[in-house]
């Protein structure tokens, strides 16, 4: 038995591989693009599991992957990827936090704040020295540069 033949003899398993490989695709992604053709390899298996020819398996997988890419695909976007125009991410979600000066931030100079375990560049609002341990609140950005205020 060659190659081909014990492929077409378990392509159950040449499906499920497929499937599998784009779930993992699709953690890199993460845009519902990819998991369709996971959907379509797992239809596809099904089929080859139950002894129908590779033309049907072809067939299903690509009506499933199909109906996933049309219909399911913006379903899921809608409902499980929310885009708030007004949510604040990355660097811009520190505005307004609170932390711990770990490195003294010098009189118009430059220190260290620790917020949630990540260590910022920052420098003083005012431009006076913030000693380390004071706990500080984020009031500006610039760059990767924040800008505290003391807090009392």
């Amino acid at each position: 038995m060659n190659i081909m033949e014990y492929l077409l003899l378990n392509m159950w398993q040449v499906w499920t591989v497929i499937a599998v490989v784009c779930l993992i695709l699709e953690l890199t992604a993460g845009d519902f693009f990819i998991i369709c053709f996971s959907i379509g390899a797992v239809f596809a298996a099904l089929t080859a599991a139950v002894g129908l020819n590779v033309y049907w398996q072809l067939a299903l997988f690509a009506v499933f992957t199909l109906i996933c890419l049309f219909w399911v695909r913006p379903f899921a976007k809608r409902y499980l990827q929310r885009h708030d125009a007004n949510r604040a991410s990355n660097a811009d979600a520190l505005m307004g936090r609170q932390g711990r000066v770990v490195e003294a931030i010098e009189a118009g100079g430059y220190g260290r704040v620790q917020i949630d375990g990540d260590v910022w560049k920052a420098v003083s609002h005012d431009g006076q020295p913030v000693g380390m341990g004071s706990h500080v609140r984020v009031v500006g950005r610039a760059s990767t540069i924040i800008t505290v205020e003391t807090i009392n």
